[in-house]
């Protein structure tokens, strides 16, 4: 997991504290099995998001913010209700037909308090977010340190429904309104994008960081249902794999702040349709372990099998711990 989101909005921060190494193992087993391909291709390790903001040095021009067209008719807002947006940086050359897609992480709201919170932060709302950004990692256009993907359309979706683009529900009471607009906000850049070149691709990548990588999982089968087949697309979610994995105290803490956001927002339209036929809970289908299951897309998983951020909040969060008992 990035830097820049070890501090999770629903979790206050806390000193660190040693945990035991038999809580460290059984993480990283239960993590280790993640090292998989949904379609064929081979293991990579890693141990951060490659994507994120300062996984290189970033270029020196930013691109700009663009807010969506039309975003208040089609319902594709933020928390708030302002617009949504994304950032995009036009391809050249052989690359000015193949894309890139990135969408942002940081974390999840599973309550409307906690929802309420992120609507003056730019997790919540536009009116928050940087007018430019600097793009980084497979996002640089510097053919140097992303010899790759440089000359690619390449796109930074902003993130600020607080539910991995998913949610199609909106609360109200004596405060105002909360839009949880997603799904909504995911359809709309879609649309936007293919109507600036992304329909005449001809190769696609959708990828994501963290709440993004689990967007991506989420997103991915719909993704590529959006080309005709003879278009590459593939999908990459990066330290996005999340697991239903016991605390220290026997608690599913991830599975409690997954319950809030699943009934809170209204997920359940971007949840594989096997899952749901199964009888399953809403909450079980939108872990990783049980996306992949559906995904038919080409997919890379990449996540560190020691995930810091895991270790600290999955297995070893404050309440688990025999001494704050």
């Amino acid at each position: 997991m990035a830097t820049d989101e070890l501090q999770s909005p629903l979790i206050p921060p806390r000193p660190r504290r040693v945990i035991s190494a038999a809580a460290a193992l059984s993480v990283a087993a239960t993590l280790a099995l993640v090292f998989l391909l949904v379609a064929g291709l081979g293991p990579f390790s890693g141990t951060s998001c490659r994507t994120s903001p300062g996984s290189s040095p970033p270029d020196p021009v930013g691109v700009e913010l663009t807010l969506l067209a039309a975003a208040h008719d089609k319902g594709a807002v933020c928390l708030d209700g302002s617009p949504a947006g994304y950032h995009l940086q036009t391809g050249t050359g052989a690359g000015s037909r193949s894309w890139v897609i990135h969408l942002q992480g940081g974390g999840w709201c599973d309550t409307v308090r906690s929802c309420s919170d992120r609507t003056m932060t730019y997790l919540g709302s536009s009116k928050f977010m940087q007018k430019q950004v600097n793009f980084s990692g497979f996002l640089s256009n510097d053919p140097v340190l992303n010899p790759d993907f440089y000359s690619w359309n390449r796109v930074l979706v902003r993130y600020c429904d607080g539910a991995s683009f998913a949610g199609d529900s909106q609360h109200e009471d004596g405060n105002g309104t909360l839009f949880f607009r997603g799904r909504r906000i995911w359809e709309a850049v879609l649309d936007e994008l293919m109507g600036k070149g992304l329909a005449h691709s001809k190769q696609a990548l959708l990828t994501g960081c963290s709440a993004g990588g689990l967007a991506t999982l989420l997103h991915c089968n719909d993704f590529r249902a959006r080309f005709p087949q003879e278009v590459t697309v593939k999908c990459f979610p990066d330290a996005g794999f999340f697991v239903d994995a016991k605390d220290l105290s026997g608690q599913r803490s991830m599975r409690s702040t997954y319950d809030g956001v699943v009934h809170l927002q209204n997920v359940t339209q971007v949840l594989p349709k096997d899952c749901l036929l199964a009888n399953k809970d809403p909450t079980e289908c939108f872990f990783p372990a049980e996306l992949i299951k559906s995904i038919n897309t080409p997919t890379f998983i990449l996540n560190s099998a020691y995930d810091s951020w895991q270790v600290q909040y999955v297995v070893a969060p404050d309440r688990s711990s025999p001494d704050e008992s």
